[in-house]
């Protein structure tokens, strides 16, 4: 996957094609790192097609998503639905989103490599600034690694993630676990095969 230069109207088109993009269960990482949610609420960024979202209502948290794909917030309402679960969605981009200060007790961020380096410090600082004291922040997302794999993600290295830009951005907080590794994943047709990947959960003080 390539960065589009019209983003909304690529990802519309490719949510369109398949019944689900990155298929319908959760990601494996966010699973399993189930123990260190807080109870309370949780706020699922750059949630596609509703995958994660759903999974967290699931797990007792009221929960607010956003993606900016009219087509992905139209499919994960039928996720929902589907599953008998009650998700706040929004169809909105991240610099749109209402950030509610100090509004969540879990912020959950899934493959959201879209960011440039300098929206990537901007958006995590957002994510920060929604999270209650307390808090759990859960990221998933491909390390310099997948370059290689070419089995998902955007294919561009300023883009990908390492263990120290997650402990420089997160300074503030208590790291529960911080790993890179590779795995053979399987997310619908979009995410599949070995992949380089890293994962942080980290408690905010």
């Amino acid at each position: 996957m390539t960065a589009f230069n019209n983003p909304r109207d690529t990802w519309n088109q490719r949510f369109a094609t398949t019944p689900y993009l990155f298929g319908e269960a959760p990601n494996a990482y966010l699973c399993s790192q189930v123990a260190h949610l807080q109870a309370g609420s949780a706020l699922a960024v750059a949630d596609g097609e509703g995958r994660n979202g759903v999974w967290l209502a699931e797990q007792g948290v009221q929960v607010d998503a956003f993606d900016f794909s009219q087509v992905a917030v139209q499919k994960a309402h039928q996720l929902a639905e589907r599953r008998q679960q009650s998700v706040q969605w929004h169809c909105c981009d991240w610099q749109s989103f209402d950030w509610k200060t100090g509004h969540y007790n879990n912020v959950v961020g899934i493959f959201f490599q879209f960011a440039s380096p300098a929206d990537r410090t901007a958006l995590f600082a957002k994510m920060n600034a929604s999270l209650k004291p307390g808090g759990t922040l859960i990221i998933q997302g491909y390390t310099a690694a997948q370059l290689e794999f070419n089995t998902g993600g955007p294919g561009k290295l300023e883009h990908m993630y390492d263990e120290p830009m997650m402990r420089q951005a997160f300074a503030d907080y208590d790291i529960l676990d911080l790993r890179s590794y590779e795995a053979l994943i399987h997310e619908g047709t979009a995410h599949r095969g070995m992949s380089g990947l890293l994962g942080l959960t980290a408690r905010k003080r």
